[in-house]
């Protein structure tokens, strides 16, 4: 009976499997190909869903994000992209919007939905690096890895139902549970490291195919891993989950020899990134002052008080009227023995009983 049971957990995951599309592994080398080719992982998502389930995630990070709302900034970096989705494999239209975040990091949402941060631009000395960054996230859309990734996670569903139809001791069913939930992290683990790897790969292409040198974005790998070794705990985002190790930068590097051919000359950069960039330091030093000013009011410490209630920093001016105490003022009365008080009535030329006026 045990042996029915994993025969139909084997049976469940071949005939899901059988189920999906295939993937051309002999395209992805083909550069000259960029475009009609299909890249895409298999999976049972159709990509209709895919874009919808991606919308609704995008307005979500559009609702609590800090989305820039500059239009100069964010028609140069749309066109950079629309530019890399042209030269890709990418099958649906690419959305990508900038977020005001020092951080450097971009991500792609399912469907296409791209995000960009300006840390990621302002880190970027040449349009090529940031070309670079974008490059690498239009290969995940094109590979359509997250649907893959939601393929596996259900065929992994799948299989357990028989085990619920199978009789076995609590001990042993406890056994394979355990061995289910530990399994999958590191499946997921290699696969997503191994789809890290594959988006290197087609960002290369592309970033090649729109007529980018691909060295720019091993380039900018390099800067990111210099700066984590000048301080610690500073790598980017972008690279937290799945670091630029050694061996992906060599890994790309021998694809950019093996199947990249040189070319005369490459666009390396362009004087408008240089004036985009500007503006950008430029709009995120108003914004910073902006919210310095809107911070709200700020509490005055008050000042120590002299013997005779006066404070301390008006006590070395004479005929000062103005006064820094934020007590409400106080009305004194004039002692009667005050040969000055007319309220006196011995001072008072008009009272009878004066005897001053006798």
């Amino acid at each position: 009976m045990r042996n029915r049971g994993w025969l139909a957990v084997l049976l469940v995951t071949i005939l899901l499997a059988a189920s999906l599309p295939t993937r051309a592994e002999d395209q992805k080398d083909d550069v000259d190909d960029i475009g009609n080719r299909n890249v895409a992982h298999k999976s049972i998502i159709s990509q209709e869903k895919e874009i919808a389930i991606g919308k609704q995630y995008a307005d979500q990070i559009d609702k609590q994000a800090k989305i820039l709302k500059d239009p100069v900034i964010n028609e140069y970096v749309n066109r950079v992209a629309q530019n890399l989705a042209r030269n890709s494999d990418l099958k649906i239209p690419l959305t990508i919007k900038v977020i005001d975040d020092p951080a450097i990091n971009a991500f792609t949402l399912p469907g296409g939905f791209m995000y960009l941060n300006t840390g990621t631009i302002l880190a970027a000395d040449e349009e090529d690096q940031v070309a670079g960054v974008i490059a690498h996230e239009i290969g995940h859309a094109a590979a359509r890895h997250w649907a893959s990734t939601m393929t596996k996670a259900t065929i992994l569903q799948f299989s357990m139902i028989p085990l619920m139809f199978i009789p076995m001791t609590y001990a042993v069913y406890m056994g394979v549970m355990e061995a289910y939930m530990n399994g999958v992290p590191l499946a997921f683990l290699k696969f997503s490291r191994k789809d890290e790897q594959e988006a290197d790969f087609l960002g290369l292409q592309y970033m090649y195919k729109a007529g980018y040198d691909p060295n720019a974005f091993v380039g900018f790998f390099g800067k990111v891993m210099d700066e984590e070794r000048r301080q610690p705990g500073s790598m980017a985002k972008v690279f937290a989950d799945h670091p630029p190790t050694p061996d992906r930068i060599i890994a790309a590097e021998e694809e950019i020899q093996k199947i990249l051919p040189k070319k005369p000359e490459y666009l390396v950069s362009t004087s408008e990134f240089d004036d985009m960039k500007a503006r950008l330091e430029t709009v995120i030093s108003q914004h910073k002052r902006q919210k310095d000013t809107d911070s709200g009011p700020t509490l005055r410490k008050r000042e120590p008080k002299n013997t005779d209630g006066t404070s301390t920093a008006q006590s070395g001016q004479q005929g000062s009227s103005s006064s820094d105490d934020d007590s409400p003022p106080v009305l004194k009365r004039r002692d009667s023995g005050d040969p000055n008080n007319t309220n006196n009535p011995n001072n008072n030329p008009n009272n009878p009983n004066n005897p001053n006026n006798n």
